[in-house]
């Protein structure tokens, strides 16, 4: 656990377990968190309570910030204000949200080139004799065919605990998700294979491991670990920018191309899509679709409504 040097470090301990415990853990808010512990250490040392005027100092927002690098910076803190309000433990009030900007990142088309270079770099990995290096290059190649067949998020990956992992049936829990809601993810065949094949291997490195991809027997990967080792192997041969998030944004374009002539069972088999990725409204994986030109047309075309593709401005897709 993060360690927190303010005045207000017993409070923020005690949110920090409480988000662990509830399976509410990340890594941004823990940054975020861990940013404003060393404001209010800075400019509020003596204070030993929230007061606001430590909120209002840390939620002005900056010139340089758009709305929604604005949202993110606050949020956390937002949700801290909540849990000590709750508690009875503050009476400050909370920073108003600004309403959330419009997506107009567009993003990558994998090629069949670009995938096959990618998980080749991830199948030929030069390793050492240390146990880090070894799970590196047992861990890569299975946890980004996971991200790339299953179009689960890459947090639901990294925190896949072992226990929720049904590797006889290929069923995924996915305990807590965006929202901690809840769903089941079930396998490819391919993929079953090999995550049985890695559980064997991984489990004489770390055979009392909590995560199913471990960091140690009892921590998981960062997100940073995520993003740089996905950036080392896609460019050793690609050049177009990705990032690792866009194995799910291709999963449910991937998956709606292939059912364009299907005709009546296309709402169904979108409804199932949605439910498999933990979204908790259709809308939101039609929205991948308005990330895509051309591609809302075809959508329209499949379904009897109006309004197909909304903006989903409260859900991570």
């Amino acid at each position: 656990m993060r360690e927190f040097v303010s005045q207000l470090a017993p409070l923020m301990k005690e949110y920090a377990s409480y988000q662990q415990s509830s399976g509410r853990s990340s890594d941004s808010y823990a940054v975020i968190l861990g940013l404003f512990d060393k404001h209010c250490k800075a400019n509020y040392f003596d204070s030993k309570e929230l007061t606001q005027a430590m909120i209002d100092s840390w939620c002005a927002k900056h010139e340089t910030e758009t709305n929604n690098s604005y949202r993110r910076r606050i949020y956390p803190v937002t949700s801290f204000i909540r849990f000590l309000q709750k508690r009875g433990m503050t009476d400050v009030v909370t920073p108003t949200m600004p309403r959330k900007e419009p997506n107009t990142y567009i993003p990558h088309a994998f090629t069949s080139e670009e995938l096959t270079n990618f998980f080749n770099a991830c199948d030929t990995i030069h390793y050492g004799a240390s146990k880090q290096e070894k799970t590196r290059k047992l861990t890569l190649p299975i946890f980004f065919r996971l991200l790339y067949s299953s179009g689960i998020r890459t947090t639901e990956a990294r925190l896949l605990r072992r226990s929720n992992v049904d590797l006889e049936y290929g069923v995924l829990n996915i305990e807590y998700s965006k929202g901690h809601a809840q769903h089941f993810v079930v396998l490819h065949d391919t993929v079953l294979q090999v995550m049985q094949e890695y559980d064997k291997a991984i489990d004489t490195l770390y055979p009392n491991r909590t995560y199913f991809f471990p960091f140690g027997d009892n921590n998981h990967h960062t997100a940073f670990w995520v993003q740089s080792n996905f950036k080392k192997m896609w460019f050793q041969k690609n050049s177009a920018y990705a990032v690792p998030y866009e194995f799910r944004h291709n999963y449910a374009i991937e998956n709606i191309n292939k059912w364009t002539d299907d005709g009546f069972g296309f709402n169904d088999k979108l409804f199932y899509l949605s439910k498999s990725m933990g979204h908790s409204v259709v809308e939101s994986t039609k929205y991948y679709y308005s990330l895509v030109p051309r591609l809302a047309d075809v959508m329209s075309a499949h379904t009897n409504e109006d309004d197909m593709i909304p903006e989903v401005p409260h859900e991570s897709y």
